[in-house]
C-alpha cells in the first residue's frame, strides 16, 4: 500500500535536522555600524552557525517530561475508551486543536459530528474545511500538520487527501506504534506520563518508555475519597487516617514514580500556606460527613494536605510538578488569577527550600516573571512542556531570555502533553526548531559563542531531566518491575 511505503521511508528527525539546517543558509542578519565584514561574509558565517546548531539539536534525543498518553493497548479499544474521541484520522485533532476549532467558530453540532464514530471518516473533511485555514498555522495546528506529513506522507489536508490520511492512520495505528512514533521518529528516549484515568498512578505496560508521575491532586483537593481512599483499604474516620492514605500511595509507588504532579492551578492559585493539622481536623470531619465547606475552610484543608503530600514527595526525593499559567480548553481562563502564579511559586520555593519544584508550561503568558523565580531560587525549575504549541514564538522568546538570565541546568525544554501519541511527533519537531533558532540567534547576536551554544544542547534536551528526575536509578528499578 502507498501509505506503508511512505512510512517505511519516512525521514527520522536526524534527517530532518540536516534539512532544517540547510533551510537557513540564506538567512540575513543586520550589520552593526562598526561591522567590517561584507554582507556575503556575514551570511556565510550565519549559515554555518545555523547548520551546525540545527544538526546538533535535531540529532540529540529528548527526554519528554510531560505527557497524558493512555496505554497503547487502550488505543485499540477504539471510541469506547473515554479518552478516544474517534478512532480515525480525527483522533489527531482531538486534543488541543479541537479547542482552536471551537474558538474559530465551529458550531457544537458540527464539532460533535466531526469526532463521532458514527460519521464516515471521509465525510468529516467537509465539517473542518470552513475553519482549517484559520487554525492550521497555530502551534496546535502545526503540530498536527507535521504529524500528517511525517506519518502519512500528506503535505496538505484537503478533500483529495483525506482518504490517504485515513489509510495512513489505519496503517500506523498497529502494535508497537508508540515506540515507532516516539523513539524511531521523534527521537525521544522516554516520556513522563501523568495519567488521566483518575487513578494516582498507572502501572504501565511500557514502564521504561512511559514513566509515570504520581498524581497528588486528589490527595489534597477534595480530597478524593473514592479514587485515592478506597484502593488502600484504610478506614477513614479522621485526618490522621487520611495521612495514612497518602503514606500508602507513596510507599507503594514512590520508588517507581519520577515525580509528583498537581494540576490544581485549574481551580485556584498555587498559594498554599503551611497549616497545622489541629487547625483543620474539624474541617476534615465536616468533609468526611459530606457537609459543605466555606471557601476559607476549603483552602485551609487543601493547604494542609498539599504540604503533607509535598513533604512526602521530598522524603522520597520526588520533584513536585505544578501546573502554571494557561488553561487547556476554551472559553474559561481567569487571567486575573493566573498572573499571581509566579509570585506564589516564589513563596513555595521560600517555604520549602529542600523541595525541588518544577513549574510547568512556562506560566504562559506570564513567562518573564517565572524566569526571575528560576534565577532567584535554587529549588525552582521551569518546564517548557506544552508551551511550544501554545505559542511557538513566545516559547522561543522565553528560552532565549532564560538562557542569558538563569542557570541553564534548571530548564526542561520538551513535553508533548498529549493524549494521542501522533501529534507528539509534530510537537517535537516544533520544539527542536525553536531550540535551534534560539541558540542560533543568541550566537549571531553575540550573546553566546558557537561552542557554548553547542554545549548547552545536551543538558537542556535530556541531561537536566536525567539529573532532576534521577532517571538512571528509576530506569534500573522499572526494568525489573512486575506489577
Amino acid at each position: 500500500m502507498k501509505s506503508k511505503k511512505l512510512i517505511s521511508r519516512r525521514f527520522t528527525l536526524k534527517g530532518i535536522g540536516a534539512i532544517g539546517a540547510l533551510t537557513f543558509l540564506d538567512s540575513k542578519t543586520v550589520l552593526s555600524k562598526d561591522e567590517t565584514r561584507t554582507n556575503s561574509d556575514l551570511t556565510s558565517h550565519s549559515s554555518d552557525i545555523r547548520k551546525k546548531i540545527f544538526q546538533k539539536v535535531f540529532q540529540t534525543p529528548f527526554i519528554d517530561t510531560h505527557e497524558h498518553l493512555i496505554e497503547e493497548k487502550e488505543r485499540f479499544v477504539g471510541a469506547s475508551h473515554p479518552r478516544v474521541k474517534s478512532d480515525d484520522w480525527t483522533m489527531l485533532f482531538s486534543h488541543y486543536l479541537n479547542s482552536d476549532m471551537l474558538t474559530a467558530g465551529m458550531p457544537k453540532q458540527d464539532y460533535d459530528r466531526f469526532f463521532s464514530p458514527k460519521v464516515d471518516p471521509l465525510d468529516k473533511w467537509a465539517l473542518l474545511e470552513p475553519y482549517w485555514q484559520a487554525i492550521k498555522n497555530t502551534g496546535y495546528g502545526q503540530a498536527v500538520c507535521i504529524a500528517l506529513r511525517e506519518l502519512y506522507g500528506v503535505g496538505e489536508l484537503s478533500v483529495k487527501t483525506i482518504k490517504e490520511v485515513q489509510l495512513g492512520y489505519e496503517n500506523v495505528r498497529r502494535p508497537n506504534f508508540y515506540k515507532h512514533i516516539l523513539c524511531d521518529l521523534a527521537n525521544i528516549e522516554s516520556c513522563q506520563v501523568n495519567c488521566l484515568t483518575g487513578s494516582p498512578f498507572m502501572e504501565s505496560n511500557m514502564p521504561t518508555l512511559l514513566m509515570q508521575d504520581l498524581s497528588i491532586v486528589g490527595m489534597f483537593a477534595g480530597p478524593d475519597f473514592k479514587q485515592f481512599g478506597e484502593p488502600t483499604g484504610i478506614e477513614i474516620t479522621s485526618l490522621s487516617d487520611w495521612h495514612k492514605v497518602i503514606d500508602w500511595w507513596f510507599n507503594k509507588y514512590g520508588k517507581y514514580a519520577v515525580a509528583v504532579k498537581s494540576q490544581n492551578a485549574y481551580s485556584r492559585d498555587i498559594n498554599y500556606e503551611k497549616v497545622p493539622g489541629e487547625k483543620v481536623e474539624a474541617i476534615f470531619k465536616k468533609r468526611l460527613d459530606k457537609q459543605s465547606l466555606t471557601s476559607a475552610e476549603k483552602k485551609l484543608l487543601e493547604d494542609h494536605l498539599f504540604w503533607y503530600a509535598v513533604d512526602m514527595a521530598t522524603e522520597f526525593n520526588l520533584p513536585v510538578k505544578l501546573h502554571t499559567g494557561y488553561y487547556a480548553g476554551e472559553n474559561r481562563m481567569p487571567l486575573s488569577r493566573l498572573i499571581n502564579n509566579p509570585g506564589s511559586a516564589a513563596e513555595l520555593c521560600n517555604i520549602a527550600p529542600k523541595t525541588n519544584f518544577v513549574f510547568m508550561h512556562i506560566c504562559y503568558p506570564y513567562y518573564e516573571e517565572l524566569i526571575s523565580i528560576a534565577k532567584q531560587y535554587t529549588n525552582a525549575h521551569i518546564d517548557m512542556c506544552w508551551a511550544w504549541i501554545i505559542n511557538p514564538v513566545a516559547s522561543k522568546d522565553f528560552l532565549k531570555k532564560y538562557l542569558v538570565t538563569a542557570p541553564a541546568n534548571k530548564v526542561l525544554t520538551f513535553g508533548g502533553d498529549y493524549i494521542p501519541v501522533e501529534p507528539v511527533l509534530g510537537h517535537a519537531v516544533i520544539a527542536r526548531r525553536g531550540i535551534a533558532l534560539t541558540l542560533s540567534e543568541l550566537v549571531e547576536e553575540g550573546w553566546l559563542s558557537l561552542e557554548d551554544a553547542l554545549k548547552v544542547v545536551d543538558p537542556i534536551m535530556h541531561g537536566n531531566a536525567r539529573r532532576i528526575f534521577n532517571l538512571q536509578e528509576k530506569e534500573k528499578v522499572l526494568k525489573s518491575v512486575k506489577w
